[in-house]
């Protein structure tokens, strides 16, 4: 895995990740701190990722409230910037969802699939203790007052997690852990709050091929709330897994299968199209895949 610096469109320097393979390219949106050691090598593609902003590895911004959506994508176009990718398949999990759905909307010539794990597009607090009987509403309140409350008590998690002994689990998992203890959780949860409150997305303009990963198990991204956005799109492969919001490091086989598929798809969708995929499907030319 290669790492360097980018300046981002306001000038935030950027960490960027990215693996050395010969596949196709790939836009990894990651969860929110989540570091390359959490998700499954995908020995088939190669990968381009970053760290997010106030992160270990990322700068904060001079400005503190440039940690919106529209500042996350800037981040991800200045890695597809720097790689010289043009076009390629977005990835995203847990809120880096949101991203990832954003990124789509707003970009759809860069965007050729999407694959969307564990996460919704927007509206993120309303996903959380998905218990049968507790409206949305009630949800998004519970999800906002908790990551609120974890912010106030950054010092005190700091304390605490970063002395926190990792359990004697396998080597990925170990390194994923340790790494992840090891943030500023004030700025942590500064960060989910102001990108969890990205009000709900309509994906009904995403006509690239798109593959979603539902969690039954999941208690911060309801399975309705990941579904539901993506129901009546043309081009949609839904599937509801029996894992938890960590799906990408439990079954890690099914990431990898689920990612070669949507690139096989891709393939046969611009072979159809030929050199008119600088920009979205239009209904008239939308292929049946």
């Amino acid at each position: 895995m290669l790492e360097h610096d980018v300046r981002s469109a306001d000038g935030t320097r950027i960490r960027l990740w990215r693996t050395d393979g010969d596949g196709p390219d790939v836009l990894l949106s990651p969860g929110l701190g989540a570091v390359p050691d959490g998700w499954p090598e995908l020995p088939t593609a190669r990968v381009h990722s970053w760290y997010h902003r106030g992160t270990p590895g990322s700068d904060r911004p001079a400005d503190p409230t440039r940690i919106e959506v529209a500042d996350h994508v800037a981040d991800a176009l200045a890695v597809l910037d720097d790689a010289g990718v043009e076009r390629c398949v977005v990835m995203g999990w847990s809120m880096g969802v949101t991203v990832a759905a954003e990124l789509a909307l707003r970009h759809p010539s860069r965007v050729s699939g999407l694959m969307l794990v564990a996460g919704s597009p927007g509206d993120s607090f309303a996903g959380v203790l998905a218990v049968p009987g507790v409206p949305p509403e009630v949800r998004r309140l519970l999800g906002v007052a908790g990551a609120t409350a974890l912010r106030a008590a950054g010092p005190l998690l700091d304390g605490v997690l970063h002395r926190l002994p990792v359990p004697n689990l396998p080597l990925p998992l170990v390194a994923t852990l340790r790494r992840f203890l090891r943030h500023d959780w004030r700025w942590y949860f500064t960060l989910a709050l102001a990108l969890g409150r990205t009000p709900p997305l309509d994906l009904a303009g995403v006509t690239c091929p798109t593959t979603v990963l539902a969690a039954r198990y999941d208690v911060l991204a309801c399975t309705s709330g990941v579904v539901d956005p993506v129901a009546a799109l043309p081009q949609a492969r839904v599937r509801v897994l029996p894992n938890t919001h960590f799906l990408p490091l439990e079954d890690p086989r099914v990431v990898v299968e689920e990612l070669e598929l949507l690139l096989d798809r891709v393939a046969a969708v611009e072979r159809v199209l030929g050199d008119d995929v600088d920009g979205p499907l239009t209904p008239r030319s939308r292929p049946r895949a």
